[in-house]
């Protein structure tokens, strides 16, 4: 008996001593977390999400973003590398392969289309689907380690955001496993970056962010709205460099991209809602170590739920599109359409949801 009681005293001395010392890649940094509102008030629960038309993308995975090409076909990326123009008749037929990981994508009015590729930098299309890489650093010879959404000025300056220059996306196993090390660690190390078309520069636009994410310039083209994922906020920057300033906070999941929207609004996806484990962490970076310790099935990990909404400039969430039960989820934003309907995105589906918005959805 003795000795099993000194093997089972050893057990747990070795358990403790791994929790608490096992070394691990984040550093987390304590900060404040608002009280998570959930989804009440403007984000009410409804399930104007659920009857979404899906395209499926013969068995291609993530459609992170879309938009609209030149010859009026949506076009989206997907987890291998590919980007797809989905046809008229709904067939799929790759344009593209950047052999890296494409996440937003953006055509310039020449017809280019800028990608911003989590493995790669940012990177051109032409309309032939040749790729040219155009950075893979910023001119303080920083590395773009997560390039992640991009949009472009209407003096054609194109803006993106590096979300995590500590973790990035390929060296750490993929987008999503680099996404949960920068939001767990919280050291505000996420940039929006300005490439020059005429120069080839590309400079620091903007810094400080935890997981900088979605990038839209507003109609007027005088300011970009920047998604601030480990924070749940919103950003609106003048393009003048004055300094920026927080739209939309306190948001009750994590927000993603960020597209216009008809009458200089914009439509934003939520891909979870907040998890309520990693919020009471927020001031113990201790215990937030102890987590990733932990196998990863225990790990707190993002709930099927489908949200998009939308918002105008000054914040303000005018409508919101849910899907409770996560039949399509992980919802990163959407995308409006010529003829009405939205193009709805995900990280890890196996289709694009378009949707009709109408007064009876």
């Amino acid at each position: 008996m003795r000795k099993l009681l000194w093997f089972l005293g050893a057990l747990l001395a070795c358990l403790i001593a791994y929790l608490a010392l096992w070394p691990v890649s984040v550093q987390p940094v304590a900060w404040e977390v608002s009280e998570n509102p959930g989804y009440t008030d403007a984000f009410a629960p409804n399930d104007r999400l659920s009857s979404l038309d899906l395209v499926g993308l013969d068995g291609r995975l993530g459609p992170e973003d879309a938009d609209i090409g030149p010859d009026g076909l949506v076009y989206v990326a997907s987890h291998k590398g590919e980007i797809l123009r989905i046809e008229a008749d709904r067939s799929i037929t790759p344009f593209a392969q950047t052999s890296g990981r494409p996440l937003g994508i953006e055509f310039a009015d020449d017809g280019t289309l800028y990608v911003a590729d989590a493995y790669l930098g940012l990177l051109s299309v032409d309309r032939t689907g040749q790729v040219t890489l155009l950075a893979d650093e910023a001119d303080d010879e920083s590395p773009i380690l997560y390039a992640d959404d991009v949009d472009i000025a209407a003096d054609g300056a194109v803006y993106f955001s590096d979300a995590s220059t500590r973790f990035g996306a390929e060296a750490n196993g993929g987008t999503l496993p680099a996404s949960v090390l920068d939001l767990v660690e919280h050291s505000g190390n996420g940039r929006i970056l300005k490439y020059d078309p005429a120069t080839g520069k590309t400079t620091v636009f903007a810094q400080g962010l935890n997981f900088a994410n979605g990038v839209a310039v507003n109609e007027a083209s005088n300011a970009v709205f920047v998604v601030e994922t480990g924070a749940y906020r919103v950003w609106r920057f003048p393009l003048d460099g004055s300094p920026g300033a927080v739209v939309l906070d306190n948001l009750p999941g994590f927000p993603d991209n960020i597209n216009n929207a008809a009458g200089g609004t914009f439509w934003v996806g939520l891909v979870s809602p907040r998890n309520v484990i990693m919020d009471n962490l927020a001031g113990n970076p201790f215990l937030r170590q102890v987590i990733m310790r932990l196998p990863d099935a225990m790990k707190p990990a993002p709930t099927r739920y489908g949200l998009i909404f939308r918002m105008n400039a000054a914040g303000r969430v005018i409508e919101t599109f849910q899907d409770p039960a996560g039949r399509y989820a992980l919802t990163t934003g959407a995308v409006s359409l010529p003829d009405g309907r939205i193009a709805v995105t995900s990280l890890t589906e196996p289709a694009l949801g378009l949707l009709k918005i109408s007064s009876d959805n």
